[in-house]
């Protein structure tokens, strides 16, 4: 079989990967990426395009490479990352500042549009040396919320100088990532096990909920939102482990599934095909978790190029459309677990999903992109 992932090697250690939004009414698959560094004497922000993969060579290898678009130094390392729009990426840095840079299409160049210096800080933002590092940033434009290792929750407006609004110290322990619930409220998780609901309307600095793993709060550093079922999210933490939390019942998660060796760093449901779920891990893995209904009619896609797929059974998994990832049901519990990468090395840091199309950045200074994951 033609192998469908594409590697770029750059001279970066690879942090943040994010694909583009698409224009509404676009038809085409995503076909740019912007990626962040850390860790290096230089981080940088870089925007890619896909390449012509449709050139395939005599041996039927893909000729088209991701092409650097353009690139500019940042400050710190990108600890977060998100587009805010077409034109428009947030990025986090570990030196606590927030800047919008701005992607030029016309020209391919980025520029920074505006910079919250010290969003983030462990004393007083006035001392030099107090910037504490900024560690997850959510959009939704022209709102951008971030958290921090100073337990700090800030949200701010695109056009807009100032903080809209701070909440100061919303988490006595490191806040590792941030996400919308809906327009009005976000979910955070920390360092001890936590989530927590804010709702952005009140004016107390209170979170309206807390939830909780149970047992050794270990570490949570990711978070996502089922995309249209909003009290359904997911979670990853320091000991690797997936866990599903049904926000409307109880305080702890109603599944836990054993997944990585080692940190999840991120987890994100498809955003149009929610049955399958993705996770990434320090220990060079990334899995695809899948709960779509006939998983024995599945094309054999799953099974080339020495991919190892193992059928794990929950009793908390069954493949009624309504919520694949929350019912108990132990009669319909089958789950096709994928690791898509298979000769596995340093840490992967992030990937992002759109359509069938997945890139995914690593220790191993280098991107990778996937344009057929469904094919």
């Amino acid at each position: 079989a033609m192998e469908e992932v594409c590697a770029k090697f750059v001279s970066q250690k690879i942090s943040k990967t994010r694909w583009r939004p698409l224009p509404a009414a676009a038809l085409h698959p995503p076909d740019v990426f912007a990626t962040g560094s850390w860790d290096n004497e230089d981080n940088r922000i870089s925007v890619w395009s896909v390449g012509d993969l449709g050139n395939a060579g005599i041996n039927g290898e893909y000729q088209g490479e991701p092409q650097l678009l353009c690139d500019i130094r940042h400050n710190g390392d990108v600890m977060d990352m998100q587009f805010l729009d077409q034109e428009r990426i947030v990025v986090a840095s570990s030196t606590g500042t927030v800047t919008v840079f701005r992607h030029h299409q016309n020209n391919q160049t980025l520029s920074a549009n505006h910079r919250w210096e010290r969003a983030h800080y462990h004393v007083d933002q006035d001392t030099s040396c107090g910037g504490a590092a900024c560690t997850g940033i959510i959009c939704n434009n022209p709102e951008i919320v971030t958290v921090g290792e100073d337990g700090r929750i800030n949200l701010f407006r695109a056009d807009q100088k100032d903080a809209v609004r701070t909440i100061d110290n919303a988490d006595s322990s490191t806040l590792h990532a941030v996400t919308f619930l809906r327009t009005t409220e976000i979910l955070t998780v920390n360092s001890i096990g936590q989530l927590k609901i804010w709702d952005l309307r009140q004016q107390r600095n209170e979170p309206s909920q807390i939830f909780s793993l149970t047992g050794d709060r270990v570490p949570l550093h990711c978070v996502d939102r089922h995309p249209n079922q909003q009290h359904i999210v997911a979670t990853g933490g320091q000991d690797g482990m997936l866990s599903i939390w049904d926000i409307r019942q109880g305080t702890i998660p109603v599944s836990l599934l054993n997944a990585h060796e080692a940190e999840m760093w991120e987890v994100h449901f498809h955003p149009s095909n929610p049955d399958h779920l993705f996770t990434c891990s320090e220990d060079g893995s990334l899995w695809h978790w899948d709960t779509s209904t006939d998983v024995s009619e599945k094309p054999s896609f799953l099974h080339q190029g020495g991919r190892s797929t193992a059928y794990f059974s929950h009793n908390t998994i069954n493949h009624s459309v309504v919520s694949a990832w929350l019912s108990n049901d132990p009669t319909k519990d089958r789950m096709e677990i994928t690791n898509l990468i298979p000769n596995q090395t340093l840490s992967v840091n992030s990937l992002d999903i759109l359509g069938s199309c997945l890139v995914y950045g690593t220790d191993a200074e280098a991107i990778y992109v996937n344009r057929q994951l469904f094919a």
